[in-house]
């Protein structure tokens, strides 16, 4: 039986990103279990898509997950990207 996992490589990324929003994607890419090259295409995907937004402070990044956009998709039309990120992450203090 193949392995598979309950969440895509997006969803962790977002859930990573929400959680420490200054982290270096070699780090995200090591604790997301990919490639560096799939986390910039990644978040590529999710900045695109307004979940996100980045900003250069210095050398790093800082990431800026929208809560308030709506997650796409049949089953959850309507559901905002932050009561999904809440019910993962309780302890996000704000998005």
């Amino acid at each position: 039986m193949a392995e598979w996992n309950f969440l895509t490589n997006h969803a962790n990324v977002l859930l990573c990103v929400t959680e420490e929003p200054d982290i270096r994607l070699r780090d995200l890419a090591v604790k997301v279990g990919i490639s560096e090259r799939a986390v910039k295409r990644i978040i590529a995907d999710l900045e695109g898509s307004g979940y996100l937004s980045r900003e250069r402070q210095g050398r790093r990044n800082h990431y800026l997950v929208h809560g308030e956009a709506a997650i796409s998709g049949p089953m959850t039309r309507g559901l905002q990207v932050g009561v999904l990120l809440s019910a993962l992450l309780p302890v996000i203090s704000q998005l």
